[in-house]
């Protein structure tokens, strides 16, 4: 007879603990434990992984990595190629930021060549039907099963054996021998690790869906991103049109790589030229505060509108703000322009943005964030001809940055005439008369700013 033990588990991290307790011991979360009946069951027999004896891994047969696109050149991208068969894919996103939209436009082009299994834990079939109406996805090789219960699921996906299956979501999926209830920390780690399990022994792609807590993550225990072979991020403002695929894992593939999509009112449109798009509306001279930089995702390089502004300070505090850049870096740059270039910014506001909705977290776009808060603080314009990439020392050097020809090339190809980087960058000139250099972030504010 299988016997239960009542534990209390936290909610955020999966922290155990033998009674309640206000705050989490391991994640400090407040009221985060939730009692929960723990079934203590005997060892399991032998797994379908150590079916075999361990060998030399010289004698490891090799067999060259299959891969299947999926028919959205974003998507291969990110992926690193296609889709690697009984692999296990998380995708995350803030809700109606467009994962399941995005899931079933996916699903309908790989049905058009083999059978895909959508399952729904949250909307009935009809339901599924009605967006599927809506985004033009319909085709018979595209199943769709409304259930919840993940023995249920795993006897109809061991029976179909589709090539690719979607789990919209992971949080909906209980397990009838837990008692605890569906999304908590135990039923989503149980029911991932059998999605797992079958993943691998069957050779079936498998799509979770997840929800995301308010700091962003996606929510249950952290061991569920672990136990994945690729976690994605869909990421964008809900009041904005772009839409960003981030990698931060993937065993397959590089985690560099980003997809950019469009949403409009039938799915999401994938954007071929994203730099292009990002710069559509940037005014064209003689407005201070503005600077393009020239960055690099992955291997695709991105041009991106960074916009600052510099105010007096109408309370005793200065506020500094800032949305697609990370706020430490901006705070660097402000006292680096204030103690090697003679600024005054301590007595100002600073708001910083990066156009568009997009993140950008590389230190290229430390020498155009300096240019537009220096253009905004003495009110006056940045060369609207020139592009930036460079990385700014403590000590008010510039320093070089990595794929410079790639960011240097797409410059040029959208209209920009002037790029200016670091003198220690190596770079091929190819005729170019246009690109510049500097040693110093006080030297290229020389150049950058049209005085």
């Amino acid at each position: 007879m299988m016997r239960t033990k009542t534990k209390y588990l936290c909610q955020e991290c999966g922290q155990q603990s033998t009674m309640w307790l206000g705050r989490c011991p391991g994640c400090g979360a407040w009221n985060s434990l939730v009692e929960e009946t723990i079934s203590l069951r005997k060892a399991a027999g032998p797994s379908a992984f150590t079916a075999d004896a361990p060998r030399p891994v010289t004698e490891v047969p090799v067999l060259e990595e299959e891969r299947f696109s999926t028919e959205l050149g974003e998507m291969d991208r990110v992926l690193g190629g296609g889709l690697v068969p009984g692999s296990l894919i998380l995708l995350g996103g803030d809700p109606g930021i467009g994962k399941s939209t995005l899931m079933l436009q996916i699903s309908q082009l790989l049905s058009r060549r083999m059978q895909v299994l959508y399952v729904s834990g949250e909307e009935s079939a009809r339901q599924v039907r009605l967006r599927a109406d809506r985004l033009g996805a319909l085709s018979p090789g595209l199943l769709l099963l409304s259930e919840t219960d993940i023995d249920i699921l795993e006897r109809h996906l061991r029976e179909l054996s589709p090539p690719v299956a979607v789990i919209d979501s992971i949080q909906t999926m209980f397990k009838s021998e837990l008692g605890s209830a569906p999304g908590s920390v135990g039923q989503v780690r149980e029911c991932a690790a059998q999605l797992m399990r079958l993943a691998k022994t069957t050779g079936t792609t498998i799509f979770l869906v997840g929800h995301v807590t308010k700091e962003g993550v996606i929510a249950g225990p952290r061991v569920l991103e672990h136990m994945v072979d690729t976690v994605l991020y869909l990421e964008g403002d809900r009041r904005q049109f772009f839409r960003i695929l981030r990698c931060v894992k993937n065993r397959f593939g590089s985690t560099n790589e980003i997809g950019i999509f469009e949403m409009s009112g039938s799915g999401l449109l994938e954007v071929t030229n994203p730099s292009a798009l990002f710069l559509v509306q940037r005014s064209q001279g003689g407005v201070s505060g503005s600077a393009v930089v020239a960055a690099l995702e992955g291997t695709r390089p991105l041009l991106v509108e960074i916009q600052a502004l510099v105010s007096p300070t109408g309370f005793g505090m200065p506020r500094r703000m800032t949305a697609g850049v990370d706020y430490n870096r901006v705070a660097l740059i402000a006292a680096v322009l204030e103690k090697r270039v003679g600024l005054s910014l301590g007595s100002h506001d600073i708001y910083v943005n990066a156009v568009g909705g997009v993140k950008i977290d590389e230190p290229a776009v430390d020498l155009a964030i300096a240019c537009a808060l220096t253009s905004s603080f003495r009110d006056v314009p940045v060369d609207n001809s020139m592009a930036f990439a460079g990385e700014i020392g403590l000590t008010g050097e510039l320093r070089p940055v990595t794929g410079v020809e790639k960011r240097v090339r797409e410059a040029f190809k959208l209209g920009f005439s002037r790029f200016l980087l670091s003198s220690q960058s190596a770079v091929d000139h190819d005729g170019e008369t246009g690109i510049l250099t500097a040693d110093t972030l006080a030297a290229a504010l020389e150049l950058a700013l049209m005085v």
